[in-house]
């Protein structure tokens, strides 16, 4: 196996009040970043067509575009924020999503549409003469017609978006339910602590910058929800493993090593897929753009919350259980040799000093 680093002692939990603080920091100021719009009357976040309701217009060229030709012809019409997307199985044809014209109450009138359809159609008279849409194109010149138009209206983004947030819910309790039986509660409640960290983080990112919210965004929360779960996971596996190994350890000293044990792991798989994604934002254009950029947020931060964040919450859950619910020696020995991945008693220790003590008293 690949590995880029050799006995690594890195005091992780010893910073770990630090790495608490920069994070409660980013969420706050995600929060701030929501909460200041809101009170002026404005979005938290920079919702899309799939969210706040639009037109969707479906134009076929004899010649087609580049999708940035498309959308600089759009935006010297006064067209602005319009996503432009290939149809994958038709060469020919573009589908051009525009923001909501008006008010929300109007998103789904027939005028809306009429008035996008129009602007669309001035805007792509820059490439070529309009042909009605059961036409044939003419011999000559890049002609393009208009094959199709569609609104998605409020109700409809309202649904999405209440649909969105209903699987990220269940996501993260799937996740509780999976982590506390294949190790502990404890352990669980951290995981889903680190997912939650790293959503809102993502999330005030957005609200931040005002990069667009779409469905790809929600498919990438959810893609990064299981990154970083599936980090946690092998860390606390790892963490599970050398509790049955070194009983006598502490839970601070095994949670450590652990991490440092799989630290190698860790930036090898992050970094590929942190490379990967990075080429996304520079080459994948901006239908990609807003997906991409909450994979590159989320692969930091999800790297970042299975160091800093899952495994102290873990270890500082577990000790403070041990300290109000002491168990006994035999039963915590019996437990970590199941795998149950409980720290290992401290009845051992303080009956090997209470021994050394008699000796002592007898000496």
């Amino acid at each position: 196996m690949v590995r880029l680093f050799h006995n690594v002692d890195i005091d992780w939990l010893a910073n770990r009040r630090a790495f608490i603080a920069v994070s409660i920091l980013l969420m706050l100021a995600g929060m701030g970043s929501a909460v200041f719009r809101y009170a002026r009357g404005q979005a938290p976040f920079n919702l899309g067509v799939d969210f706040k309701g639009g037109t969707l217009i479906t134009a076929k060229f004899k010649e087609r575009p580049s999708p940035e030709a498309i959308r600089a012809a759009l935006q010297n019409a006064q067209v602005h924020d319009a996503i432009i997307q290939a149809v994958g199985d038709k060469p020919d044809e573009v589908l051009i999503k525009l923001p909501r014209l008006g008010s929300e109450e109007n998103a789904q009138d027939q005028a809306q549409v009429d008035v996008g359809r129009t602007k669309v159609a001035d805007a792509l008279k820059t490439f070529g003469a309009q042909v009605a849409a059961d036409q044939e194109f003419p011999a000559q010149g890049n002609a393009f017609k208009i094959v199709g138009t569609d609104a998605v209206g409020a109700v409809a983004g309202a649904a999405l978006r209440n649909q969105a947030v209903a699987v990220t819910l269940l996501a993260l309790v799937g996740i509780l339910f999976f982590i506390s039986v294949r190790f502990e509660w404890t352990y669980g409640a951290a995981a889903v602590i680190a997912v939650f960290h790293d959503v809102l983080v993502t999330l005030g990112m957005f609200s931040i910058f005002q990069w667009e919210i779409n469905l790809t965004v929600i498919a990438a929360l959810l893609t990064l929800v299981g990154f970083s779960v599936n980090d946690t996971i092998v860390t606390f596996d790892r963490i599970r493993e050398n509790l049955r190994l070194h009983r006598r350890e502490s839970l601070y000293k095994i949670t450590n090593d652990s991490i440092n044990q799989t630290l190698s792991r860790t930036i090898i798989t992050s970094g590929l897929v942190f490379l990967s994604v990075i080429a996304m934002v520079v080459f994948g254009g901006e239908v990609l753009r807003p997906f991409s950029l909450a994979l590159v947020i989320g692969i930091v931060f999800g790297t970042y919350s299975s160091i800093a964040i899952a495994s102290p919450i873990m270890v500082w859950w577990q000790q403070r259980l041990d300290r109000q619910t002491p168990r006994p020696a035999k039963a915590a020995e019996a437990r970590a040799g199941a795998g149950g991945g409980a720290a290992p008693s401290r009845a051992p220790r303080a009956r090997a000093a209470a021994s050394g003590r008699s000796q002592r008293a007898a000496r």
